[in-house]
């Protein structure tokens, strides 16, 4: 094309036969009219590209870099949670603290979760309490956890109560969370048919850590003395213990034990035969306690004694039953307040005991000729005759005073006498001293060993009366140790305590 047009200009029409002429002409024009659209495609093209330029920096909503899709789910979304706040508002149910948790997106939903949690027995309180339960879907948490436990053989009429001390449980994975603490508590000597009665009790433990608190509790009672075959037992019983904190709850309670005189053993022994008394509260419990005994007068000498006798007093509303027991006994028995610290010393039950069966003991005695201050001396003496079965203490007064043919004042010395059995004890040993010829007092006949007595009986005469101490309780009774224990299975260590 440019030589044809550098030939154009130099050629005239005269030079040219008159076809060439024509073509170059047609060929001139056909270049100007290419040269033209090119011009324009170029700016229009141009021109696209600086709007796009000019929208992309202007930020235009109209961008082709953004989606107007994903802006208009988000406000759907914001407007059907709205819907499911006012639901749960309108049925009582305060929203505020589901902020940025996963709600179901519709009202319909959310309707499902809140009548199966109702069904569950949650009330809408229950939920208020803990209201990130709404978080967990029907399906895939609450079903799951629910049958698990079911299979275990938790009681589905306790599921109301489980849920509202431990609702934290429809959130966990039944084979991450939950199964590892189950296979954990039978590895602790708990029976495969009692672990549904631990989780029904003390829900919480599913939440614990295996490393944690539980496994630093048991390694600590087992040091003090607890037995290891008694640990399953133990915590069947008491569970709460697994959550436990050795250095803040267990640890000063045996040490607080151990400072009024019981040792580490013999609160083991405590520990094994009634293992709640480590939840009674240190400080808020024991400790009030037995300042309340030693303020009705019990001597600090015998608070190991009465609390090994009778863990449970220390766990007690102790300060009023004891005033109440006192002034019962004052007007009954005329006891003046040193006596009644001797009582609570020899039989710490006494709190325990009303005013019916208390009046109904005194009563018999009178029944038997006792004088009030006969009867105030067999007391102080022998705390338990107000609390024996009286249809067992007849017959053996009965005896006493038939057969045996004995004074009152024998009964008043010694009035443990209605704490042997009949027919194991009494008759046969007095048959037998009947039968030797001997002449003796009631504790010299019946306050010791068969093994004692059958040596007795081979006394031809009695100078001097054997009189044994009266009978009272023995700390060392609670230490023996048990067939195939060592000594190595009571070794304490403060190691790793918290």
């Amino acid at each position: 094309m440019p030589v044809l047009t550098f030939g154009h200009s130099k050629l005239s029409a005269a030079t040219l036969p008159c076809n060439c002429v024509r073509r170059v002409r047609l060929i001139t024009r056909l270049q100007y009219s290419v040269a033209d659209r090119t011009s324009m495609t170029s700016g229009s093209a141009l021109e696209l590209d600086s709007g796009r330029v000019s929208r992309k920096r202007g930020g235009s909503s109209s961008s082709l870099y953004t989606l107007p899709g994903l802006e208009e789910r988000k406000k759907d979304k914001e407007v059907m949670r709205k819907k499911v706040y006012k639901f749960l508002q309108g049925i009582g149910i305060v929203p505020e603290e589901l902020d940025g948790l996963d709600l179901p997106v519709t009202v319909d939903v959310m309707r499902e979760r809140i009548d199966f949690l109702h069904n569950l027995g949650l009330t809408v309180e229950d939920i208020n309490n803990y209201p990130l339960v709404l978080g967990c879907s029907v399906k895939k948490n609450m079903v799951p956890v629910l049958d698990y436990l079911g299979k275990l053989g938790v009681r589905k009429s306790t599921f109301t109560q489980f849920l509202q001390r431990y609702p934290q449980v429809l959130h966990a994975s039944v084979v991450v969370d939950l199964d590892p603490v189950v296979k954990y508590l039978r590895g602790m000597d708990i029976k495969p048919e009692d672990i549904p009665r631990v989780l029904e009790s003390y829900p919480e433990v599913l939440g614990f850590k295996l490393e944690g608190t539980m496994s630093t509790s048991v390694a600590y009672l087992i040091g003090i003395g607890v037995g290891r075959r008694e640990i399953g037992g133990v915590l069947t019983r008491y569970p709460e213990i697994l959550g436990m904190r050795v250095g803040r709850v267990i640890k000063p309670f045996v040490d607080f034990m151990e400072n009024l005189g019981i040792p580490r053993l013999a609160t083991a022994r405590l520990i094994e035969k009634k293992p709640y008394i480590l939840g009674f509260g240190l400080e808020e419990k024991v400790k009030p306690n037995v300042k309340s005994l030693e303020e009705f007068n019990v001597r600090r000498t015998s608070l190991a004694s009465i609390i090994a006798q009778y863990p449970d007093i220390v766990g007690t509303d102790l300060k009023q039953k004891l005033g109440n027991q006192r002034s019962l006994l004052n007007s009954v028995l005329d006891l003046d307040p040193e006596d009644f610290g001797r009582v609570v010393e020899k039989m710490p039950q006494v709190i325990s005991l009303s005013r019916g069966p208390v009046q109904k003991h005194i009563d018999f005695l009178k029944d038997c000729g006792f004088s009030m201050q006969q009867m105030r001396k067999m007391i102080l003496g022998c705390p338990q005759l107000l609390a024996l079965n009286i249809d067992i203490m007849k017959p053996s007064f009965d005896y006493f005073r038939m057969k045996m043919k004995r004074p009152l004042e024998d009964l008043v010395t010694f009035p443990a006498f209605f704490t042997y059995g009949l027919e194991s004890t009494v008759k046969p040993r007095h048959k037998m001293v009947t039968k030797k010829g001997l002449k003796c007092s009631l504790a010299w006949m019946l306050n010791c060993s068969d093994e004692k007595f059958e040596q007795r009986m081979d006394y031809d005469t009695i100078d001097m009366e054997e009189m044994e101490k009266e009978p009272s309780f023995d700390m060392n009774s609670l230490m023996q140790p048990r067939a195939g224990e060592s000594d190595s299975d009571y070794e304490d260590s403060d190691d790793d305590i918290d």
